[in-house]
């Protein structure tokens, strides 16, 4: 099975360099490296510059501008397009590093069979899970990530989980070409995040099943391209609002008749996060975020500027 990896970055090279270096210790051969550089011409320069075109298995990485800033969805989209002869496509953040035999676990589950896409044990640290897959909680427009904080040497049941989980994390999946013919690519008028749970709920109202891999393990430095993992009274404007606004989106497009009941928990929900710890700025990006979910405002918000490439 021949895979694509598709790496979306942004103005982060260190990020994809170390990306690729722990790719380059895979112990599954057959695969490519496809990056769209969502950051424009320097930062695609730059980019080039510093990493190979060849990983030392031989394995080709092409690196390709993207013609403005796509974001997460339209990047990946973007990758999977340039690399359509692929059997799958592998989605990885450009601050991940997988172990050495995350690829071929995930793989193996999805040649196994029962399932179109393939997740594996997201990692916060050496001994600490982000998250394993996640559950969308319909009724207050909210992700649910399996297993967060839990210790990574506790045994998992990969049925169990497989049973659970809506989505799988956007940060490492495995897409397989029975899935992409299916369902079809990403929704792009989210932009960056809740694009891939709205993705795997249309997946699976497709009648399309999430597979896991618990062995398939990756580190994950989470929010180191956009903020979105610091303290709440230091986040920045962007993820606050597109994580609040996009939430409100995939009730609107996936559960229509829940919207009011979860825009009301949304709500209560955003504003016990932020006033417990008088982040009040960020209160008021939430706010604006929530309240554009409900006017179904979409694409990326007015103060980032996507450029021509």
């Amino acid at each position: 099975m021949h895979v694509a990896v598709v790496i979306v970055g942004f103005r982060n090279a260190a990020d994809i360099t170390a990306c690729l270096a722990a790719l380059d210790r895979a112990d599954y051969a057959d695969f490519e490296v496809v990056i769209c550089e969502n950051g424009g011409a320097a930062s695609y320069a730059a980019l080039k510059a510093a990493i190979p075109a060849r990983l030392k298995g031989g394995q080709i990485v092409t690196v390709h501008q993207a013609p403005g800033n796509l974001g997460y969805a339209g990047g990946v989209n973007f990758g999977m397009a340039a690399a359509s002869q692929a059997d799958a496509w592998w989605a990885l953040n450009p601050d991940t590093e997988p172990e050495p035999t995350a690829l071929g676990k995930l793989v193996e589950r999805l040649a196994a069979g029962g399932c179109e896409a393939v997740g594996g044990t997201l990692c916060l640290s050496e001994t600490k899970v982000q998250a394993y897959g996640g559950r969308w909680r319909a009724s207050l427009a909210r992700a649910e990530s399996i297993g967060r904080d839990s210790d990574l040497a506790t045994p998992v049941d990969p049925a169990a989980i497989e049973a659970r989980q809506d989505y799988l994390s956007g940060a490492s999946m495995l897409i397989g070409s029975r899935f992409l013919e299916t369902v079809g690519p990403m929704r792009e008028d989210y932009f960056l995040y809740c694009e891939e749970v709205e993705w795997f709920l249309r997946g699976r109202a497709h009648g399309m099943r999430l597979g896991f891999a618990p062995d398939a393990r990756v580190l994950h430095h989470a929010g180191s391209t956009t903020g979105s993992n610091d303290r709440s009274r230091t986040q920045p404007r962007t993820p606050v609002y597109l994580d609040e606004r996009n939430k409100i989106l995939v009730t609107r497009d996936c559960f229509p008749a829940l919207l009011p009941v979860a825009a009301t928990a949304a709500l209560l929900l955003l504003i016990l996060r932020f006033a417990r710890r008088r982040a009040w700025r960020q209160l008021g990006y939430a706010l604006q975020g929530w309240s554009a979910g409900l006017a179904n405002r979409r694409g990326p918000p007015a103060w980032i500027d996507v450029g021509s490439g």
